[in-house]
């Protein structure tokens, strides 16, 4: 099946006109920026992970009340309760509040929202398509996605993850780069900076292991990177950091404008902000937090709560340097464009240089 079949068959059976889908990016998926890629032909999304159920509820109608469209809601698979370290938390405070904040003594204690809560605010969304990061759906809860005709994209980022997800029930395979901006896919957390496999060898890989459409993610930000995707397997491909200036997205002005001059070389993939293994920006903050000295950073998502007062100074203040400025390494090729010409700008590069 050449690229024209795979991305045909794809875009008919999920109600797009073009293979291109918006990242679920957690905090970074304003309604109007799904609208947007919907209205140009693509895909919107929700990353839903920090999510209250009625906030899952309020994302979702927006979005159609901006004129509707397909769209997938994400949700993190939830690690098991993490280890404390009382000692070393308070030296981690310590440290964090060289940054200038003050960090209380109770903030590794936030957890994130109830999983089964948000998973039913899933169920109610309306949205035609759930996708699963982290790790796989619980089998009960793919058989309800599958009865409410739900299709189920399952975000990995090694071939055995791809096999096990295929094997669970996943309609479509979300092949994850390790060039990918935010936080890594991998089921295992311990293992996520170890498996660092690029795009470009991991796709083809995926393509070959599983029967089910595979959509490609990580470091696509222009048209020769949707191309590539396309003629090495993909049925789709899937974009964040280079969705993340335009105005539709909603970010942090001095966030956005430090991508646009964010080399390859200038992203580090690090647990200094969450506890689980994310790529950023190399601020001073990250660079800092990974240096020798650093006390280790606590596991997800204590390192989370640690870190809140001083994202949230950083954004009152503009200051990127302590940013949670997540990037791809494909960060320079993003532009400032509203996001539905930008959308139909790279599909229609993307595809003069398709045979």
């Amino acid at each position: 099946m050449d690229w024209q079949q795979r991305s045909a068959s794809f875009t008919r059976r999920f109600g797009i006109r073009l293979p291109l889908l918006l990242a679920p990016m957690a905090g970074a998926c304003a309604p109007p920026l799904s609208a947007a890629v919907i209205r140009a032909g693509g895909m919107g999304a929700c990353g839903a992970l920090l999510m209250t159920p009625e906030e899952i509820g309020r994302w979702a109608e927006a979005v159609r009340g901006a004129g509707g469209g397909a769209f997938q809601v994400n949700l993190w698979i939830p690690d098991p309760p993490p280890p404390r370290d009382p000692a070393h938390e308070a030296r981690l405070r310590g440290f964090l509040e060289r940054f200038g904040a003050p960090v209380p003594p109770d903030a590794g204690d936030k957890a994130p929202p109830d999983f089964a809560a948000q998973c039913e605010a899933l169920l109610q969304s309306g949205a035609p398509v759930l996708s699963s990061v982290m790790g796989l759906f619980p089998a009960g809860f793919v058989a309800r996605m599958k009865s409410r005709g739900i299709a189920w994209f399952a975000a990995v980022s090694t071939v055995a993850e791809a096999k096990a997800a295929e094997a669970a029930g996943a309609d479509v395979i979300v092949a994850q780069g390790a060039e990918a901006g935010g936080h890594r896919a991998a089921f295992d957390a311990g293992q996520a900076e170890r498996r660092m496999a690029g795009l470009f060898a991991l796709l083809p890989a995926v393509v070959d292991a599983v029967a089910v459409p595979v959509v490609a993610t990580g470091g696509i930000a222009d048209a020769r990177g949707i191309a590539a995707a396309l003629t090495l397997g993909a049925s789709a491909v899937q974009i964040g950091t280079g969705f993340l200036r335009c105005p539709e997205a909603g970010i942090h002005p001095a966030w956005a404008e430090a991508i646009g001059r964010t080399l390859p070389e200038d992203t580090v993939v690090s647990r200094v902000f969450s506890g689980r293994a994310g790529r950023s920006i190399a601020t001073g903050y990250v660079l800092a937090a990974t240096a020798p000295e650093a006390p280790a950073p606590a596991p997800y998502p204590v390192q989370r709560g640690l870190t809140a007062p001083m994202r949230a100074a950083a954004g009152k203040a503009g200051d990127v340097q302590r940013m949670q400025a997540w990037a791809g390494q494909a960060a320079a090729l993003a532009r400032a464009e509203p996001a539905a010409a930008l959308a139909a700008r790279l599909w229609a590069g993307a595809r003069e240089l398709l045979p």
